[in-house]
């Protein structure tokens, strides 16, 4: 019997597979295409030196003495100005100007806010070029007709005038859309050190796969210019809307952001039951909330970890148990010269003051861990070198922290 010459018609589908195979390898070379749908592996520090910081213990007797300059009603952020006083904000909607004796008076001008759990008046930082606009740059959740509020970003000029301080000329730079209902709002500011760009951070406002939707503020750190508008290096600068701002996604309840003295951005956020996490923030990046965590659901179900997912950030480091972290600034002052360079981060569940040092490769690690029986809730560093932190509760300590004697 014969052979026939007539394929069959899945033979001439495999010989058309084979055909285009070979004309992609001419057109494109094999490593290219290797390389194309590449998920981004994962990051040195993640397989060298990730650490669990919630199990190491706190240190009994801290080398600061706290003195507390003045109470106030839920403080939520504190910032220096050049002249050495401090700006104070309350959650349920009030801001302070406050000298460091700790005499204090209420600036007017404030706008209404949202303030039930989570939300109300949050950060509030000072201009890079304050000395010439007197800028203030502060965050609020902004209550809405239809129930719930919008993360706001707003600047306004600070005027100390006869009757006051006031905050003159209000502009909102940048608002939060949809509203929500939910809580962890972010709303944290960090200026970048060339003091021509604006980061903000913004949580996933309790509904967590809005974090990896990007056409919603919700989990995301924003890059944008002191004016709102997206600066053109962008990663998604040429689309509209919210992409065109985001410079990391994947977030879920963020109050750290600050950068480093080697110009390096650093971020903190909750996780859910176990696994806060300190991240180093890259261009693009994604940290995978809600898909990865050190944590778990609060009904106990677990969430896979991030090693699972190569094209997923992972932390520097984590804590697990928590100690909801809660403000951060990095040391440049000369009262604590074994700080210098290290990050301070005050943290609300663990009641106390954590230190960060950091290494070239990348690495972050957890060298000391205060307990101070008292929830903190931001932290900042004085001209003078003394660390500032605030207490989180009604009647809460503005507290400075000296080297003790």
């Amino acid at each position: 019997m014969g052979i026939s010459r007539r394929l069959s018609r899945p033979s001439i589908r495999a010989a058309r597979r084979v055909a285009l195979m070979a004309l992609l390898c001419q057109s494109f070379p094999i490593a290219a295409l290797a390389a194309a749908p590449a998920a981004r592996p994962p990051s040195a520090q993640a397989a060298t030196c990730i650490e669990n910081a919630g199990t190491l213990p706190a240190r009994a007797a801290p080398p600061f003495r706290a003195q507390s300059i003045a109470t106030f009603d839920y403080p939520w952020a504190i910032a220096f100005l050049p002249d050495q006083r401090l700006l104070v904000t309350e959650k349920p909607g009030r801001m302070f100007l406050v000298t460091q004796g700790g005499h204090k008076t209420e600036i007017s001008g404030v706008p209404k806010v949202y303030y039930r759990g989570q939300d109300g008046l949050l950060d509030v930082a000072v201009s890079p070029d304050f000395t010439h606009d007197a800028a203030l740059y502060f965050t609020y959740v902004e209550p809405e007709a239809q129930g719930g509020g919008s993360l706001v970003l707003a600047r306004a000029r600070l005027e100390v005038a006869e009757k006051g301080p006031l905050l003159r000329d209000l502009t909102t730079i940048w608002r939060q859309s949809p509203p929500s209902r939910g809580g962890q709002p972010g709303g944290i500011i960090a200026f970048a050190p060339d003091g021509r760009h604006l980061f903000l951070s913004v949580g996933d406002r309790q509904e967590p796969d809005t974090a990896q939707d990007p056409d919603l503020a919700r989990g995301k750190i924003l890059r944008m210019n002191l004016d709102g508008s997206a600066p053109p290096d962008n990663p998604m600068a040429r689309e509209a809307g919210i992409r065109a701002l985001t410079w990391s996604t994947g977030h879920r309840n963020p109050y750290g952001l600050a950068f480093a003295p080697d110009g390096q951005l650093w971020e903190h956020e909750m996780g859910p039951r176990g696994g806060d996490e300190l991240n180093r923030i890259q261009r693009g990046g994604n940290y995978g909330w809600p898909y990865v965590s050190y944590g778990d659901q609060y009904s106990g179900e677990p969430i896979p970890r991030p090693p699972t997912r190569p094209e997923f950030v992972e932390p520097a480091l984590y804590w697990n148990p928590v100690i909801a972290p809660a403000g951060m600034a990095f040391y440049s002052g000369t009262l604590f010269p074994a700080w210098r360079g290290s990050a301070l981060i005050g943290g609300l569940h663990s009641a106390g003051l954590v230190r960060i040092v950091f290494t070239g490769d990348g690495c972050a690690r957890q060298v000391d861990r205060w307990t101070l029986g008292r929830r903190i809730r931001d932290v900042a560093v004085a001209p003078d070198g003394a660390l500032w932190v605030i207490e989180d509760r009604t009647g809460g300590s503005l507290l400075r922290l000296t080297p003790k004697q």
